[in-house]
């Protein structure tokens, strides 16, 4: 039973710290604003949970007619917006697109948030402009090393009792040891990445879910979850041993 009801615990946390009722978007604590629309793969993500909540979560545009996100950031209803900078502020560049598919990996867990990535099929293909493209996807042999240097960008909150930012911020951060993250119940290194030095306070936070890990230009990793007190390290899903999947799904 003690069992049992710690997992619950961590699921709950998870779910709280990543996905909250009602979230607004934000900002990555201790990052920096983003030069507006120097980073066109980024999707702002308006979800409509089965419980009628409205939340946020980022994404990243992997193809003309697919985003590419966290699976715990499904709903009942999204709607992806492209050329985004200022969520308050619209402006020529944005492109509002309603999601047709939400495509989950087939083995996520949602209890541990395993398998934690989806692919979001849009009604009719984005428009490739200077404000809006895709981003190159990693190998399936491709495996980034801990101590690499790697940038992190969403509209998550700065801080757990910080205000919230409209504008997009990016933070860069360290790959981390697997040992880095054992205090994560369910933290596979095979599958998932350890983000984040924990002697430096910069993380992704609520609101940054499903947001891409970029390191060299490359999409490596993606926002899943971390500690409610936003202490790092935090866990993104790692791309690459979904690659194979991520084409079969592209192609169909």
């Amino acid at each position: 039973m003690g069992s049992v009801s710690r997992k619950m615990q961590v699921l709950l946390l998870l779910w709280l710290f990543l996905f909250p009722p009602e979230a607004r978007a934000g900002e990555i604590i201790n990052g920096v604003e983003s030069k507006p629309h120097s980073r066109p793969y980024m999707a702002h993500l308006e979800i409509t949970t089965e419980e009628g909540y409205v939340g946020s979560c980022g994404g990243f545009l992997v193809s003309p007619k697919y985003v590419m996100t966290a699976a715990h950031c499904s709903g009942r209803q999204i709607t992806v917006t492209l050329g985004v900078h200022d969520i308050t502020q619209e402006e020529s560049t944005w492109q509002k697109l309603e999601v047709a598919e939400q495509i989950v990996h087939p083995r996520y867990n949602p209890f541990t948030n395993l398998n934690d990535i989806m692919l979001l099929k849009l009604q009719r293909k984005a428009e490739m402009t200077r404000a809006v493209g895709t981003v190159p996807l990693p190998t399936r042999s491709t495996f980034v090393p801990p101590g690499r240097m790697c940038w992190v960008a969403g509209w998550g909150q700065t801080g757990v009792t910080k205000p919230v930012s409209d504008a997009l911020r990016e933070v860069k951060l360290r790959l981390m040891e697997a040992k880095a993250c054992k205090r994560y119940l369910f933290y596979n290194h095979n599958l998932q990445i350890c983000v984040g030095s924990p002697r430096i306070r910069r993380s992704a936070y609520k609101g940054d879910s499903g947001g891409p890990l970029l390191c060299a230009g490359v999409a490596q990793g993606i926002v899943s979850y971390g500690r409610g007190d936003a202490k790092p390290p935090a866990v993104f899903t790692r791309i690459s041993p979904y690659v194979s999947w991520i084409h079969k799904v592209l192609k169909r």
